[in-house]
């Protein structure tokens, strides 16, 4: 049988200026339930707790400390969520009053992380993220730190406290896994090297979690992605070769979905994976627009993405996923919307030809166009061609051969180095990402 939780959405009764109460303390309390259940609790009590003014003790206020203390002297939960970012010392005064063990946001957002991951990777980033968040907590959550223990000099030095030398086994522990990680970086960063030598621009699915990244990657690619109706089903990123409507090829990158209030903790530790949407030719925003909280999971993704120095200037595409979920009326308005922003039902297949003619419009607009005039015989010059351009059309004549081709405008030097006057230039802008 499932454990029994609470979960208790705190409200600011006042925002900051300039903030914008987008969600309702409804949709927030939701997302927390579906939260908690992402990690196999069954949610006997929801209920919203507004703030005034936060308590440094307890973070909410005594009436209704006491208030839920009474509901769990009833229902006996085997844990209460806050969703909310409580200290240290909130949490181990919460878990007195209340006689539960007590989870904020950030921890129940590292459980399902902890659970979902499924590379080497993905698990030690997890773990990074872990250990920086309980080595602040050693002092209200490990059973064993009054006791004292002797040292050979090396471990510490005699009298050492166990907190002193499990706060030193963590840093120690975190030093290891940052290394690791920093070859994973470097890995990723050859990777991207090699890419860049094969024109293949990068196109990065991200948007809120659940949105249906994975399923539109899984519809785009043929792949196998897990693709759950879940919270965070996607940890690792996954990267497939993509030919487009027009023959360009594209590498799609499917990555970890984002939401509200991200823990800092999972931002730092989930850097190296994200580093493939800042490297990315083109970011694309999946976005539910069937979800009521459309428009604030929009905000929360840019801010995640302005977090991690995306530049405002790259390519940007925004896909309204899941019209199949919408009135007809409704999702026929959204397919007849044109510029930078397609609908489509990752589900049914609908607007995906319209969705990879945007891709090729994003990842063309400005490539150059050339002519280039080889000899039949020269089949070095012409796999070079093939293998570094997009072959948009060729003709075959008297042991000639004629190419219409598409290039990066990086890759014009290699093409002016390697066949000099052979080429002629079209168009220094590809005039077809406007038709």
């Amino acid at each position: 049988m499932a454990s029994k939780a609470f979960v208790i959405h705190v409200e600011p009764k006042k925002r900051g200026a300039g903030e914008r109460a987008l969600r309702d303390a409804d949709a927030r309390l939701a997302e927390a339930v579906g939260l908690t259940a992402a990690i196999h609790l069954d949610v006997v009590v929801a209920e919203t707790a507004p703030l005034a003014r936060p308590t440094p003790a307890t973070l909410l206020g005594t009436g209704k400390v006491e208030e839920i203390a009474a509901l769990a002297g009833e229902y006996a939960p085997d844990v209460i969520i806050v969703n909310a970012h409580l200290t240290p010392v909130q949490q181990r005064n919460l878990e007195t009053a209340w006689k539960s063990k007590v989870l904020d946001r950030t921890a129940v957002i590292l459980e399902i992380f902890g659970e979902r991951a499924a590379t080497r990777e993905g698990t030690l980033q997890v773990e990074l993220a872990h250990l920086n968040y309980q080595r602040s907590r050693l002092v209200r959550s490990w059973t064993h730190l009054e006791r004292q223990r002797g040292g050979f000099g090396f471990l510490g030095g005699p009298g050492e406290s166990q907190i002193e030398s499990d706060r030193r086994l963590i840093a120690e522990r975190i030093v290891r896994i940052k290394a690791e990680l920093e070859k994973v970086k470097r890995t990723r960063s050859l990777g991207r090297q090699a890419r860049k030598r094969v024109p293949f621009p990068v196109v990065a699915l991200v948007g809120y979690t659940n949105a249906g990244k994975s399923t539109l990657f899984n519809r785009l690619t043929e792949s196998g992605v897990l693709a759950k109706d879940l919270l965070f089903a996607t940890l690792d990123p996954t990267m497939r070769g993509l030919t487009l409507s027009k023959g360009t090829r594209i590498i799609l990158s499917d990555t970890v979905g984002f939401i509200a209030d991200l823990p800092t903790e999972l931002v730092a530790a989930f850097r190296a994976t994200l580093e493939e949407v800042l490297e990315a030719d083109v970011i694309v925003h999946v976005r539910d627009a069937a979800h009521d909280e459309t428009e604030a999971q929009k905000a929360d993704v840019l801010k995640v993405l302005a977090e991690l120095g995306v530049p405002p200037d790259r390519p940007m595409l925004e896909v309204l996923n899941k019209i199949d979920l919408l009135e007809p009326d409704q999702a026929h308005g959204l397919l007849a919307r044109r510029g930078r922003t397609v609908a489509v039902s990752a589900l049914t297949g609908e607007g995906i030809p319209a969705l990879l003619d945007a891709f090729e419009t994003a990842v063309t607009r400005g490539n150059i166009t050339l002519s280039l005039k080889l000899d039949a015989a020269d089949g070095g010059a012409l796999a070079f061609a093939y293998r570094h351009a997009q072959v948009l059309e060729r003709r075959d004549r008297a042991g000639k051969i004629s190419l219409s081709l598409r290039i990066h405008p990086a890759d014009l030097g290699r093409f002016e180095n390697r066949f000099s006057k052979k080429i002629t230039i079209e168009q220094g802008v590809d005039r077809q990402s406007s038709d």
